[in-house]
């Protein structure tokens, strides 16, 4: 998998259980609050700086989420996706990339027609057994426990991209 690294210029992702752990609070006024880890968000907004593409298309339906990845710099952000495969093509279209150039993260049954077609696929640690079936790649982490600040280290150290001169700490949650 090492090898096919090199070749990463974009990262999708879904949110729940990969950004997050998976756990939505409902309040009593029906708001659904979800906990980003902080590293996560360094390290997306560095790989934008870097010049890398990143797309997340998830099930989740609400403007927070949307809010979060906006303020980290992610401009391909879908929401509310049922069936993610369209979403994805459209998204490789857009940009004109190719899936080999795609690295996925998904932790759950709607993200593995995209996991068995990108370049690599990766599951977090408590992902479902069918989307570890299908992954080239499984981390230790959990959802929401670093698994995209992992896979993006390990992309921008392949390539030589992990340098953090002159590095924002600004994680777009400061408004």
């Amino acid at each position: 998998m090492l090898d096919r690294l090199k070749d990463i210029t974009t990262f999708v992702f879904d949110v729940d259980g990969v950004l997050t752990n998976g756990n939505i609070l409902v309040t009593e006024t029906g708001e659904q609050l979800r906990q980003f880890n902080i590293k996560d968000g360094f390290a997306m907004q560095l790989a934008i700086k870097k010049g890398y593409r990143i797309g997340v298309i998830t099930g989740a339906k609400t403007e927070a989420v949307k809010m979060r990845l906006q303020g980290l710099g992610v401009q391909d952000i879908y929401l509310n996706a049922s069936y993610k495969m369209p979403l994805f093509q459209q998204f490789l279209a857009k940009h004109q990339l190719k899936a080999s150039e795609v690295l996925y993260v998904g932790d759950d049954l709607p993200d593995q027609e995209i996991m068995e077609m990108v370049s690599i696929a990766v599951a977090p640690a408590d992902a479902v057994q069918e989307i570890k079936d299908v992954s080239h790649y499984i981390s230790p982490n959990n959802g929401g426990a670093c698994v995209v600040r992992e896979v993006i280290e390990k992309v921008l150290k392949v390539q030589g991209k992990w340098n953090i001169q002159h590095a924002s700490a600004d994680d777009g949650s400061a408004k």
